[in-house]
């Protein structure tokens, strides 16, 4: 299922064993979506918007797929649904999770629908998506900023801890 699009892809998670929960969906991701062609460390960070019981382990990873972008949301989501992802959503939008993906790039493509919005809206705020990305695609260029990550890292304000594991 490798193919001529690349997704730079976030995988979050706070409950439960995460490295664990990592584990098994770098496998669906594997089977499902196409080839991991890199993968950053893993860091861990306090959550982020919201108040939680326990830190978040991130990785970013590259993965070469034949999916076009909207069968690739699908497919995340279905592998996320599969491990066990509930979506009880408070009022600020965020909560502690078994397992999240979260599409950030798709080829340099910029994606406005009503389910995807790629290049990911916040990820140049968060110090939790950027180090990982920093870490593999620290050149790649925001195709909504030009700028490229390592620019945008240097900009962000995101005050939250943020340690590679």
């Amino acid at each position: 299922m490798s193919g001529a699009n690349t997704a730079l892809l976030l995988l979050g998670g706070n409950l439960a064993n995460p490295e664990h929960t990592f584990e098994q969906a770098l496998q669906l991701i594997k089977n499902r979506v196409g080839k991991i062609k890199n993968k950053s460390s893993l860091y861990w960070s306090e959550p982020w918007g919201f108040e939680a019981d326990h830190n978040f382990l991130n990785q970013v990873i590259t993965v070469s797929t034949s999916l076009q972008a909207q069968h690739l949301l699908s497919e995340v989501l279905n592998i996320e649904e599969k491990m066990g992802r509930q979506r009880n959503v408070d009022d600020s939008g965020y909560q502690s999770r078994l397992i999240d993906i979260d599409i950030l790039f798709f080829n340099r493509q910029i994606i406005n629908t009503g389910n995807l919005t790629v290049p990911h809206p916040a990820l140049h705020q968060r110090k939790f998506t950027l180090l990982p990305l920093v870490e593999i695609e620290p050149e790649f260029e925001h195709p909504v900023f030009n700028e490229t990550l390592s620019q945008l890292i240097k900009k962000c304000e995101d005050k939250t801890a943020v340690w590679k594991k």
